[in-house]
């Protein structure tokens, strides 16, 4: 790709542009793309040295490497789609440190511009540590910055909030670590919201660029979604200040709803760097009830040890069967719940109504 390409393609409802200038090669727009105009707007590519690389710079790769299991990128529309090498994808530079995946940053990207995709959506760095149990992460090199005058980040597109007075009541799931059933919670849960005749709010406050979970979460019934990157923070590994400026324009943006209750998933686990410590305490006076998702009962047991969140009940695969539960209800003394099973879904749907009783429509 020459320097100074100018993109004047749009992007189609499947998130690609229809080629690149040259005519050889496709361009997907990856999700963290989604509050731009990236495929609405012309913008220019250039190549920037390395000193004026920024966390949220829209940056243009080119697909290299042996394709694999992750030669796929989540798009705008939150679809999934294979690439191949010589495709560009169009991402944002940012951090990723996922206890059961990949750990990168764009910061260690070397002279050779090699980097990879460090989430589905977009998010780019240098892999610096993988997990055996995943595939080999994309591989990509950079060919520029989006231009228009300056380069590009996502802060370009989003407004800076201020604190407001965040009164909505508050169902929070947190969880061991990534991959313990948050979101399948949230499913649940909102979908139990709504039958009580609740407008919801749903928001995933923390974790690394990603859009499907959001979605899902507008499959359950969610009046509202939300999400980190929706406030410029393409991962939640950041500074605390950053976060905290991030969080409070995300809960001005959730109190504009007027919903009856919030849902907000904390992704990974508050213990995690990617500041779901100050989630928990900003979010704190709100809270009405509590999920704890363990992978299993000892996690549930040792989150009870090292966080300071007071949670109502286990759920997750901790709750899988009823040796389990039995064991998660020995250490926690919390109940734990099967939100598989239609009794523990009825037990759930108890707490929350009798949690938010008088917000029924």
């Amino acid at each position: 790709m020459a320097a100074n390409t100018v993109f004047r393609g749009r992007r189609s409802a499947f998130g690609v542009q229809a080629r690149e200038p040259s005519g050889m090669a496709r361009t997907f727009f990856a999700s963290i793309t989604r509050v731009s105009d990236l495929g609405e707007q012309p913008f220019e590519v250039a190549a920037l040295p390395r000193g004026q690389w920024a966390t949220g710079d829209y940056v243009v790769c080119e697909v290299t490497g042996e394709p694999g299991p992750l030669y796929r990128v989540e798009l705008v529309s939150g679809r999934r789609t294979p690439v191949l090498p010589g495709d560009r994808l169009i991402g944002a530079l940012g951090t990723r440190a996922a206890t059961l995946e990949c750990v990168g940053d764009w910061r260690d990207i070397g002279d050779d511009l090699a980097l990879h995709q460090l989430t589905g959506a977009g998010l780019l760095g240098k892999v610096t540590s993988n997990s055996g149990w995943v595939g080999r992460p994309m591989e990509l090199v950079y060919r520029g910055h989006a231009m228009r005058t300056a380069k590009l980040n996502i802060t370009d597109f989003v407004t800076s909030g201020t604190q407001v007075d965040f009164a909505m009541p508050v169902i929070l799931v947190v969880g061991t670590s990534m991959s313990a059933g948050k979101t399948l919670t949230m499913r649940i849960i909102i979908d139990q919201l709504k039958q009580l005749g609740l407008s919801v709010a749903a928001a995933k406050l923390t974790g690394a660029a990603g859009y499907k979970d959001a979605l899902t979460y507008g499959d359950a019934g969610a009046d509202h979604l939300f999400d980190y990157v929706d406030v410029g923070l393409v991962s939640t590994v950041c500074a605390r200040a950053e976060f905290v400026a991030g969080l409070e324009a995300l809960l001005a943006m959730i109190a504009d709803t007027s919903a009856d209750v919030a849902v907000c998933e904390i992704g990974a686990s508050p213990l995690e760097p990617y500041n779901g410590d100050a989630a928990l305490a900003r979010l704190k006076p709100s809270i009405q009830l509590a999920a704890l998702c363990a992978n299993d009962a000892y996690a549930a047991y040792g989150f009870c040890q090292a966080c300071d969140c007071a949670v109502d009940f286990v759920t997750g695969p901790a709750a899988n069967n009823s040796a389990s539960r039995a064991l998660v209800e020995k250490l926690t003394k919390l109940p734990a719940l099967d939100l598989s099973a239609k009794q523990h879904v009825a037990k759930l749907r108890s707490l929350l109504g009798e949690t938010l009783a008088g917000k029924a429509l």
